[in-house]
């Protein structure tokens, strides 16, 4: 794999991240997403994370191949310090460890904006994720069992965690 470009998340980079999130809205299980992102909603998306909670992009070539970001976990204050990630690659380059370098820079990010915890919440079955986690130093820490429903079936989520 050559070496990509990781920076922070810009509103040039709106419909290249919704043409990645949106394939999987539409043809997978790993967001519970069910109706596609607009162009609108993905630039609010942007701006939600300008802030100390950071969406970054991997580019290579000055493209899109990837994105990845942190959210508030939960919202009542005592979460304040913890935060939830979430990956996506390209599919075309999954596998070439753009998700490990996307994950990684993440976590120091989180880390430098005084971030205690992250969490992973990950469709159970998701082998790839649950290593790209455990790669990065996430653990295992619980199963919710049948929280999802998507495509006709009942969708687990298995929790990892890290602490920074």
């Amino acid at each position: 794999m050559l070496p990509v470009q990781i920076r922070r998340v810009e509103p040039v980079d709106a419909e290249a991240i919704r043409r990645i999130y949106n394939l999987e809205v539409a043809e997978s299980t790993v967001t519970f997403d069910l109706v596609a992102r607009t162009l609108a909603e993905q630039l609010a998306w942007i701006d939600a994370h300008a802030g100390s909670h950071p969406a970054i992009v991997a580019l290579d070539d000055g493209e899109v191949v990837g994105f990845a970001s942190v959210s508030p976990y939960r919202s009542r204050p005592a979460y304040a310090t913890t935060v939830e990630d979430s990956v996506y690659v390209r599919r075309d380059r999954q596998g070439s460890g753009i998700g490990k370098a996307l994950l990684t820079e993440l976590m120091d990010l989180t880390r430098d904006h005084g971030f205690h915890s992250i969490v992973g919440r990950i469709v159970g079955g998701h082998a790839a994720s649950i290593a790209l986690h455990g790669k990065c130093g996430f653990a295992p820490v619980g199963v919710e069992r049948e929280v999802g429903r998507k495509f006709g079936r009942w969708l687990d989520v298995v929790l990892m965690q890290a602490m920074l």
